[in-house]
């Protein structure tokens, strides 16, 4: 994939864009904050917990995601390594996800009540953007994680039916993803298949994926 390199250009912040701070040779097509360069998904991370104190300020920053008619339909549940949680929502993962996710500090499962109550009142309707607000938190939840030192991996690779009954899942409710949380560990203890994909991937670039008027 294509590369400029942009180290003259200026982040939204006014101080120099600086590519050299973000992962191997990850360079974005236009100035923008290291962050979101820096956000990627390893599957390694080291045995360091983190307090519940310092998810729940992860979290406070999905929290304050957009959503339609500002429903809020994003639920999270989540467990500590060790706690009496743990046990079901790791072994509704797929055993591939097991493998490596074990050594997360957290597990976060992100669902969406698909329903909201209008502003005029009423029985709550269908919500046709729960899932792409629930996507939206996620991203948030991701970036700040980032920034305050924490890597983060989404997976979707679990049983539907065992993450549902380990979070006792609300009706109405569906689950997204189950988020691991952690300090990145060491490639070399991951089996060799993954050891080769444990790099931040590149993306196309801006003009294959964004358009003037029309696709």
């Amino acid at each position: 994939m294509r590369k400029r390199n942009i180290a003259n250009m200026s982040n939204p912040s006014g101080q120099p864009f600086n590519p050299m701070t973000t992962p191997n040779d990850r360079v974005a097509d236009a100035a923008i904050d290291p962050v979101y360069l820096n956000r990627w998904s390893p599957r390694s991370f080291n045995d360091s917990p983190i307090t519940e104190t310092e998810l729940k300020a992860i979290l406070e920053a999905a929290r304050w995601a957009p959503s339609a008619m500002n429903a809020q339909p994003w639920r999270f549940a989540y467990t500590l390594r060790g706690d009496s949680a743990w046990a079901a929502i790791h072994g509704g993962l797929v055993p591939g996800n097991q493998l490596w996710a074990g050594k997360a500090a957290a597990l976060v499962v992100i669902a969406s009540y698909t329903k909201l109550t209008l502003p005029t009142g009423g029985d709550p309707v269908p919500n046709a953007s729960h899932a792409f607000d629930a996507g939206a938190a996620w991203a948030f939840l991701a970036l700040n994680a980032t920034q305050q030192g924490w890597f983060t991996h989404a997976m979707g690779g679990f049983d539907a039916a065992a993450i549902a009954a380990a979070v006792n899942l609300p009706a109405d409710t569906v689950v997204h993803a189950v988020v691991a949380i952690g300090k990145q560990g060491p490639a070399d203890v991951l089996p060799d298949a993954l050891q080769a994909r444990e790099k931040p991937s590149p993306r196309h670039p801006l003009s294959a994926l964004a358009f003037h008027g029309r696709f």
